[in-house]
């Protein structure tokens, strides 16, 4: 009879404890947001940029937490699995909130448990070759790789990575062959190859590959996006250098626990919003090479739909890779 009591008393309790939580404003204490990744990375740097802003906005401290590993597995499942009250958020990008989920299949049922609240930032890629390829444009490196017969050679991490899937993209948009070589020991031994001749062409971010092209280092040839990117205004679309619709971003979005009150959902809409719109933001994500979407693309269902068009884009590639492993 005691236990029972005691049971009472305690589902009582929580029931108290739980409709005093929900009375309180939000938000009433700081917020976490998890980056599935260790410090220091472009994911890493881009969320302290917004999360100081937000701050501001809400009037509650955006706390950044690093939680590595698994490719941004764990940081990811850890807000899935987080009380959906609008105090933990979820960063990522392509890959944490998208790719990786034809790659590792608990990822998909960890989605799942997420809703989207905005995009963030846009990252095209850059198309480029070793300086001694002798095409000008992009219609002369097509042309090129024809020419070369599957000899040329562009850089990966491996199944699943940027480079093997832009690569593998960019083969059949253009109907051309070259040999994707997988690379251990990460981008930079890559770049150094490509700066020595040793590979031929590669995919990558702008703001990493800029230098490159400005000491003649490289050749760039155009930007996978609909616009000409901020930091390289001086390099065409891929509409403009002629493989118009060849769009690849490295975007970046924000997510919540599903089941998070519309309200509160609210709330940290309008700080991203504003955070986005802001000039000294604006500025510090330019520098990254980031480029702020449109106000018409930074809703939640923009992101949910950039999302699963996302997953469609890569899944025929992907599966055709583990097809090719067997």
């Amino acid at each position: 009879m005691q236990k029972l009591f005691l049971a009472a008393v305690c589902a009582i309790s929580v029931v108290f404890v739980s409709r005093a939580a929900n009375s309180e404003p939000y938000p009433s204490r700081p917020i976490t947001m998890i980056v599935p990744f260790g410090p220091g990375g472009p994911t890493d740097t881009i969320a302290r940029i917004i999360a100081a802003r937000m701050t501001t906005s809400l009037g509650q401290p955006v706390i950044i937490k690093n939680v590595a590993g698994a490719a941004g597995l764990i940081g990811v499942a850890e807000v899935a699995q987080a009380v959906p009250d609008g105090y933990t958020l979820s960063i990522g990008h392509w890959s944490t909130h998208a790719v990786n989920s034809l790659i590792n299949p608990r990822l998909k049922g960890i989605l799942n448990k997420l809703q989207p609240i905005a995009t963030l930032t846009d990252n095209p890629y850059l198309i480029l070759s070793k300086r001694t390829v002798p095409a000008t444009d992009l219609k002369g490196l097509i042309a090129w790789l024809k020419e070369k017969g599957g000899e040329a050679l562009s850089p990966t991490n491996g199944p699943g990575s940027a480079g093997y899937l832009i690569g593998t993209l960019f083969k059949d948009a253009t109907h051309t062959r070259f040999q994707l070589v997988p690379y251990g020991s990460g981008i930079g031994a890559s770049k150094e190859d490509l700066i020595a001749g040793r590979i031929d062409l590669m995919f990558d971010q702008v703001v990493t590959s800029l230098p490159l092209i400005s000491a003649g280092l490289a050749k760039g040839y155009a930007v996978t996006a609909k616009a000409r990117v901020t930091i390289a205004p001086d390099i065409p679309t891929v509409d403009q250098a002629g493989l118009p619709g060849f769009y690849i971003s490295a975007w970046h979005g924000l997510w919540v626990p599903k089941g998070t009150p519309q309200a509160i959902i609210a709330k940290i809409h309008t700080a991203i919003v504003t955070a986005l719109a802001d000039s000294e933001v604006h500025d510090k994500l330019i520098k990254l090479g980031q480029e702020i979407p449109p106000r018409a693309e930074q809703t939640p269902d923009a992101l949910a739909t950039r999302q699963h068009a996302e997953i469609d884009k890569w899944r025929p590639i992907l599966e055709a890779s583990q097809l090719q492993a067997h």
